[in-house]
């Protein structure tokens, strides 16, 4: 979302189109910096008529340039497909498999964050340092659901949220370590965790959280990415491993507590003042097949004391009350206190 917004500020007048998985398309559905949006299903390479689809469809809008910014044989092929004379990607380690060898031009950043990376790909179309926006798109209805739930579960006075899954194993933090932080989070601030989860099996782990925490936590209703998103903003803290939800609550603007292991913070944190990145031991100098398979010691290495810590420094320096940013909020987004609006899953 950077790089698109860092275009759209650069070239008012282009058109903007992307091509993005379906499970992240959500997300993108009427952003404000874009175009139009090509949803594709996974593994949608290996099927012919999803490719030559495709193909016609990119081919009509008669792109001027293609930017890589996954780095991927899958991605490199999308630009190729596109028929873009400029196919801008990146080079050195950080393109993988055969995009390097796809991409027309080949962009070797000299920084190490994955947002700043990616915004180094505009070089070549003139955009040097842009400012960093995500801009997620939320709707009022979504914002008035978050909302609803928020007050009628008793937290307008402020909590936080706790999302113990991630997408791989090796990033897993102990779940009981996270019932200690709701514990702290509770005793020490008053704050309510809220545990958020997505699937059967993260739903049994966020609800060993909840047990453990001494009833300073509840569980979360089940959520879209949208509505996670939407009840993200309201938080005053979000804490979690490095994982989807935690980048996409720092992409709403909430401050976020990140637990890193296998890939490195300063690489893969929340990015800016608003967060703190907890890490104890990474992976230095390994593939990624390699930190995907990580031990689990490398996560485990992280102690509750750490993470407690950077939760009361994000915390203490936000400067709102939980009820005053509620306010703040819900005077956009009231609902009728007796007409619940749209689910969160919805």
């Amino acid at each position: 979302m950077p790089v698109l917004n860092a275009l759209r500020d650069r070239y008012p007048r282009a058109f903007l189109v992307w091509a993005v998985e379906e499970r992240a398309a959500p997300l993108l559905r009427g952003h404000r910096a874009l175009d139009e949006l090509i949803v594709l299903p996974r593994r949608f390479l290996k099927s012919p008529a999803c490719v030559w689809g495709l193909y016609r469809r990119l081919r009509a809008l008669r792109l001027d340039v293609a930017i890589d910014v996954q780095g991927l044989t899958k991605s490199a092929i999308v630009a190729r497909l596109s028929g873009a004379r400029r196919r801008i990607g990146l080079g050195g380690r950080w393109g993988r498999e055969v995009s390097t060898w796809l991409n027309s031009e080949l962009v070797y950043p000299r920084r190490q964050h994955v947002i700043e990376r990616m915004l180094e790909l505009l070089g070549p179309l003139g955009i040097e340092q842009p400012a960093v926006r995500f801009d997620v798109p939320l709707a009022e209805t979504e914002m008035s659901g978050a909302a609803w739930w928020v007050r009628q579960s008793g937290l307008e006075g402020g909590f936080a949220m706790i999302n113990p899954g991630a997408g791989l194993a090796s990033r897993l933090w102990p779940l009981d370590r996270y019932a200690a932080v709701a514990r702290h989070l509770g005793v020490r601030w008053g704050l309510p965790s809220v545990v958020v989860w997505a699937g059967a099996a993260e739903r049994t782990a966020a609800e060993r959280v909840v047990a453990e925490s001494a009833g300073h936590a509840r569980l979360a209703p089940p959520t879209s990415l949208r509505g996670l998103a939407a009840m993200a903003r309201l938080a005053r803290v979000f804490v979690s491993s490095d994982t989807g939800p935690l980048h996409l609550a720092e992409a709403v603007g909430t401050p976020c507590v990140g637990l890193h292991g296998p890939w490195p913070a300063e690489e893969t944190g929340p990015y800016g003042p608003l967060h703190i990145a907890v890490q104890k031991a990474v992976f230095a100098g390994r593939s990624s097949r390699e930190r995907r398979r990580a031990p689990s010691w490398v996560m485990e290495a992280i102690d509750v004391a750490s993470v407690c810590e950077a939760c009361d420094a994000v915390v203490a320096r936000r400067g709102k009350k939980g009820s005053e940013l509620f306010s703040v909020l819900g005077t956009a987004y009231t609902p009728c206190d007796d007409v619940a609006p749209a689910p969160l899953g919805k």
